[in-house]
């Protein structure tokens, strides 16, 4: 196997005094941060904190906005339509940019949270405005989008870049959508059952999925969520399992 693959996390998703995972070291284990945006979690000094902890460990950047839901941290679907929601994106990309400019850092791709996502991934209309929103702030930033997905759809037909990631905690539904939250087999919380996934995904591109058999999928990058128990302990699995295995851990965008 001589295959690459990029491992993300979702981080800064803290809020004033309260935290949210182990940033500092989940920085020094992944390619590239999905860094909250101030909507579902973060605010200026938590954008700016991990802003400058990822430049310093040499980290790609991304915006990372969800629905403005911290209470619900962008797990709920608000009600809104395709423009609000564009303007929301925009909003908190735009945040992050303006952060990044003064530690300085490049953001460089955007990737939804959450409930957002999730809804991006089946419903053409919220995907393309998701696209939209981040080709208008900035034509050079990529999309990184659930492999399989109408957003990954939409982000190719506005000639945006495009990146597909799948997640090395979370199971699959055989229409290639991730299993809700809540449910049964939504979480893989062990991470030697993870890693022996993924070794096996990279090795056939297939995804096993809890209501079939398993389904091709398109991979740069693979996401570990930082604030689930144990992320950090998974993402050193999972580092050393792809390593063993041959596969080259390095970012989707160079």
């Amino acid at each position: 196997m001589t295959r690459q693959i990029d491992l993300n996390s979702d981080l800064g998703e803290g809020f004033g005094p309260w935290g949210m995972g182990d940033d500092a070291t989940m920085l020094s284990l992944v390619n590239s941060a999905n860094i909250a945006c101030g909507g579902h979690a973060s605010d200026p000094e938590t954008m700016y904190q991990t802003l400058s902890l990822a430049a310093e460990k040499g980290v790609i950047v991304g915006a990372h906005p969800g629905y403005n839901d911290r209470e619900g941290f962008g797990r709920r679907v608000i009600p809104m339509s395709p423009d609000e929601i564009e303007r929301m994106v925009a909003a908190q990309i735009g945040a992050l940019i303006g952060m990044a400019a003064l530690v300085p850092v490049k953001v460089s791709y955007v990737k939804a949270h959450g409930a957002l996502a999730n809804l991006a991934a089946r419903d053409r209309s919220v995907a393309d405005a998701v696209v939209s929103a981040a080709k208008k702030v900035n034509p050079d930033l990529a999309i990184l989008a659930i492999s399989g997905t109408q957003l990954e759809e939409a982000a190719r037909a506005a000639g945006s870049t495009v990146f597909s990631e799948i997640f090395a905690d979370r199971g699959y539904q055989s229409n290639g959508q991730l299993v809700p939250r809540g449910q049964e087999g939504a979480m893989i919380h062990d991470a030697n059952e993870a890693a022996d996934r993924l070794v096996a995904f990279m090795e056939t591109g297939l995804m096993p999925v809890i209501d079939g058999d398993p389904i091709p999928l398109a991979a740069h990058s693979i996401c570990v969520h930082g604030d689930s128990d144990g992320a950090v302990e998974m993402t050193r699995v999972i580092r050393d399992r792809l390593s063993a295995a041959g596969v080259k851990l390095m970012g989707f965008i160079v």
